[in-house]
C-alpha cells in the first residue's frame, strides 16, 4: 500500500541513503534456480522480510501455514525512507539486513543501480510479464531484469465529496479545464476542490499523465529535463491554481487535512487507487458522502491516467536465501497472496485480479453501494506508458520543496521551480558518478 510519511531531512538521505554504482551487498551461495528443501522434499530455511505494510505477515502466516519448515519473519523497521536508510546502512555493513524488503517503486531504481537487489528474471520473475498492469511492471522490469514483483499499484482517479459538489451545483469534471471552473466556483463559496503544499510524488504523477517524461535513463546515463511539453502543461496550470489562490494552504495526511475532508472544505482529492481504506478510518463523518470518477483528462475524448503510490517486494542480494525469497516474493505477489492482501484493502496490480467480477461488482458502502472497483480498474488500464524515475529519486523528492516551496508562496514561478529542482537532482547524480546528459 501506500505510505503518507514526509521525507526525511535532505542531509540525511543524502548522507546515508545515497547509493554508489559500485555493486554493493554480500552476494549468496546458494542455487538461485532450486529452493532449499528438506530430507523430504519440502521447502525449508528462514526468511526475514523487512515491510510495513501490515498484511505481509498474514501473507507470511499463509506461506508458512503451506509450507511448515520455513520461518519467515516479518520485521516493520520503519516506513519509506526510515527503511530505506536502515536497509542501506545494512547494505554497506554487509551484514544485518533482510532477505527481503518492500520497496516502493519510486526507490526501486536508486537501490537496483547499486547492486543492493537480486535479479530475480532468471529465477522466474521474468516469465510473469503480462501478469500485472503497466505502471508497476515496468518501474520494476528492464531488459531481462527484474529487480522485484509488485504487492499493488496507485492508479489515479478522482475523489470527490457529492454532497459539496450538489450543494453549489457543480458537476464533476472529466477535465482539467473543468476542473479549474470547479475550482473557482467552490472558491467562491468558501470551499476548496483540492489541497496542495508542494508534494514529490503527486507533482511526477501530474506529469506523468500529461504526458511529460522529464527522466530518461539509460544504466548509468541519465537526463533530467522538466521543460518537455507534458510537464510544463501541467506547471501552467497547476501556476493558474496557485495564482489564483484554488489550493487549500494544507499538507496532506495532517490533522487539518482530515478536518477538512470531514466537514467538506476540501472537496476532492486526485490520488491513488489505495485511498479508499484510508477514507473509510481517517474520514468517518465522510460515509455516504463520497464517491469516484475518472481522473480528469487534459484532451476531451482520450483517456490517460498515472500511478500515484505502490510497493513492490525485492530480494536482496545480500541474501544467502535468494531462491527460498523469491518462492515467497511469488507466493505474495501473483499466488495467494493477491487475495489475502486485497481483503487487507490493498489496491492490486495483477490485471487477472482487476478483470474478476467478483472484484469489479463489490459496493463500497462507504461510498454509498458505488462499484468503486470499476472505476479504478479502468484508471489501471489507462495508465500512460515510458515513465521512468531516477535511480536516485528517493533524494530527488527529498529536496522537491527546497524549491517548490517558492512557488507555493508565490515567489517563484513554478515552471522555474521545476528546472531548479532538476538541476538540483542532475548535480547530485553527477556527485554520484551518473553521467548527465
Amino acid at each position: 500500500m501506500a505510505i503518507h510519511k514526509k521525507l526525511l531531512a535532505t542531509g540525511a538521505i543524502a548522507g546515508t541513503l545515497a547509493l554508489t554504482l559500485a555493486a554493493c551487498g554480500g552476494g549468496g551461495s546458494d542455487d538461485p534456480t532450486a529452493a532449499p528443501t528438506n530430507d523430504s522434499g519440502e521447502l525449508s530455511g528462514e526468511l526475514t522480510v523487512w515491510a510495513w505494510d501490515q498484511t505481509i505477515a498474514d501473507v507470511a502466516e499463509a506461506f508458512t501455514a503451506e509450507h511448515p519448515d520455513v520461518t519467515v519473519d516479518v520485521v516493520n523497521v520503519g516506513t519509506g525512507n526510515d527503511q530505506y536508510i536502515a536497509l542501506q546502512n545494512a547494505v554497506a555493513a554487509e551484514t544485518g539486513g533482510p532477505d527481503l524488503a518492500q520497496i516502493e517503486y519510486f526507490a526501486v531504481p536508486q537501490f537496483s543501480i547499486g547492486g543492493a537487489l537480486a535479479d530475480i528474471g532468471p529465477m522466474g520473475a521474468s516469465e510473469l510479464d503480462g501478469t500485472f498492469t503497466t505502471g508497476p511492471w515496468s518501474a520494476l522490469s528492464q531488459g531481462d531484469s527484474v529487480w522485484g514483483l509488485p504487492l499493488d499499484s496507485g492508479p489515479m482517479a478522482l475523489f470527490y465529496n457529492t454532497e459539496v459538489f450538489e450543494k453549489y451545483d457543480v458537476d464533476v469534471p472529466t477535465t482539467w479545464d473543468e476542473f479549474l471552473e470547479a475550482a473557482r466556483t467552490l472558491k467562491e463559496n468558501d470551499v476548496y476542490l483540492i489541497n496542495d503544499t508542494g508534494d514529490a510524488g503527486f507533482t511526477t504523477s501530474m506529469m506523468w499523465q500529461a504526458g511529460g517524461r522529464p527522466y530518461e535513463v539509460n544504466d548509468t546515463t541519465v537526463s533530467v529535463d522538466f521543460t518537455d511539453e507534458g510537464s510544463k502543461q501541467f506547471a501552467e496550470m497547476w501556476q493558474t491554481m496557485i495564482d489564483e489562490d484554488l489550493l487549500a494552504p494544507i499538507g496532506s495526511w495532517s490533522d487539518e487535512w482530515y478536518q477538512g475532508l470531514g466537514d467538506g472544505t476540501i472537496a476532492s482529492l486526485v490520488i491513488g487507487a489505495w485511498m479508499p481504506g484510508n477514507l473509510e478510518s481517517g474520514v468517518p463523518d465522510g460515509a455516504g458522502k463520497w464517491a469516484v470518477a475518472d481522473m480528469p483528462q487534459w484532451n476531451e475524448g482520450e483517456f490517460v491516467t498515472a500511478e500515484n503510490g505502490g510497493s513492490s517486494m525485492a530480494v536482496m542480494e545480500g541474501s544467502d536465501q535468494k531462491a527460498l525469497a523469491y518462492e515467497f516474493v511469488e507466493f505474495a505477489s501473483a499466488g495467494e497472496g493477491i487475495d489475502i492482501r486485497v481483503e487487507g484493502g490493498a489496491f492490486p496490480a495483477t490485471v487477472e485480479t482487476l478483470n474478476e467480477p467478483g472484484f469489479l461488482d463489490r459496493e463500497f458502502e462507504y461510498f454509498g453501494g458505488q462499484k468503486v472497483n470499476e472505476v479504478l480498474s479502468k484508471a489501471a488500464g489507462g495508465v500512460g506508458e515510458g515513465w521512468q524515475y531516477l535511480p536516485f529519486q528517493v533524494y530527488a523528492n527529498s529536496i522537491f520543496n527546497d524549491y517548490g516551496a517558492d512557488a507555493y508562496n508565490g515567489n517563484t514561478p513554478l515552471a522555474d521551480a521545476f528546472v531548479q529542482w532538476g538541476d538540483a537532482s542532475a548535480t547530485y547524480g553527477e556527485q554520484q558518478g551518473f553521467t548527465i546528459q
